[in-house]
């Protein structure tokens, strides 16, 4: 059998996977979500440009589906909403 760092092929995927990335996404909203403070993303919820992306236009072509929050490491985006 074939091995590649301590892992044969006959393994099971999620030990694969947990090779892979040994990060718990579960653990870690967990977290980014208790350390939230009530109504800090308020403000964007607020601005024209946030309504006329939410109500969209009911099928058009210029319907925006994806919301892209952008901005600098460490700045915030995480913990908006």
């Amino acid at each position: 059998m074939n091995t590649i760092n301590n892992f044969t092929f006959a393994n099971d995927r999620s030990d694969i996977l947990a090779w892979l990335s040994p990060l718990n996404p579960k653990l870690r909203h967990q977290d980014i979500r208790d350390g939230r403070v009530g109504n800090v993303g308020e403000w964007l919820l607020q601005t024209e440009e946030f309504r006329g992306w939410e109500a969209g236009s009911a099928g058009s072509e210029s319907d925006n589906p994806v919301l892209f929050c952008y901005g600098d490491p460490g700045v915030g985006k995480t913990f908006v909403w």
